[in-house]
């Protein structure tokens, strides 16, 4: 089943309410560095090319776009992540400011390096090579303490809580939990609720009962699921399947040039991709992720969001590496 699509009107009267929402991005926050260069030969020395260096930039990546993507579209994301004591903390930490994302929710853990993926691109923007400095170990028990002090203290008025979960140590049980203990509290109705949108990976998966959205991309809800998803009835089969092994109230299957897959309660189907030329799917899933939480925060229907999303996506997909889209892109697509 092809959902129906948005109406021009209502997408555009709810991107226009994305303005000053605040939205709490809890995840892995990583930095982005790019060295590109140009290729002319192999080396005398092993098959590999030789990069003549040209330029060095960095963008923000993980929970960090995901908090730039918010910002981008005119929400005010707060951002709690884990750094290192590096000097990639450091341009992280220029990054965000400079971006009007406020750092004083990042934990310092001086026993791990700040998460840094350094790829080494040509001209053209092909990748010849990437090398990660990273720990991928959960979060010691005090450096977790300070993530739940920080969760705690950043929810209370955001409109919408994001976890953006890369296992690189700041998604724990104990984090998620803090988050699922203010959701339950806070109202005894579930239409009052703060929504909890959830950017997974599949180890983590047990964590997310009580999520209101969850978003893996197809490779990951087969994993979940020990299900094939090809066509629309298997990612339909899946999406059932996932939703009930993490026990949220909805799960979209996002799904490349086919679209995504969503399921919940009283909505069962597929949303078309936005047809565009791909440059870079780098980043997609974090846009999809930020603009469902302001969709959410906005007053969209699950639906209406994920539409949103969808859009969002394929705007992004046309940009190099982790990219934004911004709140008039965005409105123009419609």
């Amino acid at each position: 089943m092809t959902l129906p699509p948005i109406d021009a009107g209502r997408a555009r009267d709810l991107i226009a309410r994305f303005a000053e929402l605040p939205v709490l991005v809890v995840g892995d926050a990583m930095l982005d560095r790019f060295i590109v260069g140009r290729v002319t030969r192999i080396s005398p020395e092993a098959p590999v090319p030789i990069v003549r260096f040209e330029s060095e930039h960095a963008r923000l990546g993980g929970a960090a776009n995901v908090a730039h993507n918010i910002a981008s579209l005119g929400g005010r994301p707060r951002l709690v992540a884990i750094v290192g004591n590096d000097p990639a903390a450091a341009r992280l930490r220029e990054l965000l400011s400079t971006a009007g994302i406020e750092t004083d929710g990042l934990v310092e853990d001086r026993g791990r390096p700040t998460t840094e993926k350094v790829r080494v691109v040509t001209e053209r923007n092909q990748q010849v090579a990437r090398i990660d400095y990273e720990h991928d170990t959960d979060a010691a028990a005090e450096v977790e303490r300070a993530m739940v002090e920080q969760v705690t203290r950043l929810a209370g008025d955001a409109k919408a809580w994001l976890v953006s979960d890369y296992l690189k140590g700041a998604v724990t049980r104990g984090v998620i939990e803090a988050l699922l203990r203010r959701q339950t509290s806070a109202s005894a109705k579930a239409a009052e609720r703060t929504p909890l949108i959830v950017d997974p990976k599949i180890p983590h998966l047990a964590c997310y009962a009580g999520a209101t959205i969850v978003t893996p991309n197809h490779h990951e809800a087969e994993v979940a699921t020990h299900l094939r998803v090809r066509s629309d009835e298997e990612a339909r089969r899946a999406a059932h399947d996932f939703r009930q092994r993490a026990q949220c109230e909805a799960v979209l299957i996002t799904r490349g040039e086919h679209g995504m897959w969503l399921s919940e309660q009283h909505v069962d189907g597929t949303i078309p991709a936005v047809a565009r030329e791909v440059s870079d799917v780098t980043g997609a899933g974090d846009t999809v992720a930020a603009v469902l939480s302001l969709g959410l925060a906005a007053g969209a229907t699950l639906t209406e969001a994920a539409m949103l999303a969808n859009q969002a996506a394929g705007i992004v997909v046309g940009k190099f590496g982790p990219a934004t889209v911004t709140a008039a892109e965005l409105s123009a697509a419609f």
